[in-house]
């Protein structure tokens, strides 16, 4: 029995988000196939840091024209795939799911490509926020990404929210 004097117990704060499955990741981001480049984010600290993976397969379009007989994942995809691995941490951290969330880059500075992404590899992002906080409409991020441990591309971008959406 409770005292009258006693507030109740407020309930507990819900548990941070960790990781987002492709489901989630679809709640989050406007992008669909085949524009859509983050198959999972496995680690989410806040709006600090996060993991994302892009399972890296021959069916996606550009590989047939980039290049024929020798399949090589465009690097502008794959600071795309990066930045959004950021927007997923940004919106899973920030609760921005099932609205109309539009994400728009602002520069992108510093990209150096260090080894070719090709179907078969599995790309590991981690990204890390430079600046930007909740509330706030601009973000940079650098980010860097891997294939069996070994660097593939690194960089930093700012990207604008538009919690507007399109509308």
């Amino acid at each position: 029995m409770q005292d009258s004097t006693t507030a109740p117990e407020a309930p507990p704060p819900a548990a941070p988000l960790r990781e987002a499955d492709i489901a989630l990741i679809q709640r989050i981001l406007p992008h669909r196939y085949p524009f859509l480049l983050v198959d999972r984010v496995r680690e989410i600290d806040g709006t600090s840091r996060a993991v994302g993976i892009k399972n890296v397969t021959m069916n996606e379009p550009h590989f047939t024209g980039h290049f024929p007989g020798k399949p090589i994942m465009p690097g502008v995809t794959i600071v795309e795939a990066m930045a959004q691995t950021a927007a997923v941490m940004v919106g899973a951290t920030l609760g921005l799911t099932d609205g109309n969330l539009l994400i728009y880059f602002m520069a992108i500075d510093n990209v150096k490509f260090r080894r070719m992404v090709v179907p078969g590899d599995q790309l590991l992002m981690e990204v890390t926020t430079l600046r930007g906080k909740a509330g706030a409409k601009v973000w940079k991020f650098r980010g860097i990404a891997r294939v069996d441990g070994e660097l593939a591309a690194e960089t930093e971008f700012t990207a604008m929210l538009d919690l507007g959406g399109a509308g």
